[in-house]
């Protein structure tokens, strides 16, 4: 990984890390951080919540609440979708602070939205 890039995986680890007493850290890596919910679903597995992750071409965040909840995807500004790739991943190649402060926000939001349906 280049330093850039450890750069923008720490930084935005950090933002997940923060609700990982909420969570069940499923895996600490140098390139890979995820967070599931602690209790089961009704198919008896835990719940993807998010994770980090560091590739070749960009550091990748995903947040899966945004995969079911139409009310945070209206959340996202312009700036931040041009991050996006698919329905729940963000990509960046640079700290972009601005746009970290908004994944922050998104995140709680997340796990309120987690929280509110009892799922963690």
């Amino acid at each position: 990984m280049t330093p850039e890039f450890e750069e923008v995986f720490a930084a935005l680890k950090a933002v997940l890390k923060k609700h990982e007493r909420s969570l069940f850290v499923l895996k600490d890596e140098p390139e890979e951080y995820t967070l599931v919910t602690k209790s089961k679903s009704n198919r008896g597995m835990q719940m993807w919540f998010g994770w980090v992750h560091a590739g070749k071409a960009y550091v990748s965040y995903h947040l899966m609440p945004l995969y079911f909840n139409p009310a945070m995807n209206a959340m996202v500004s312009p700036a931040l979708k041009k991050r996006m790739q698919g329905k729940t991943c963000f990509n960046f190649k640079s700290v972009d602070k601005e746009l970290f402060a908004e994944l922050k926000t998104l995140t709680q939001a997340g796990l309120d939205s987690y929280r509110k349906r009892e799922l963690l």
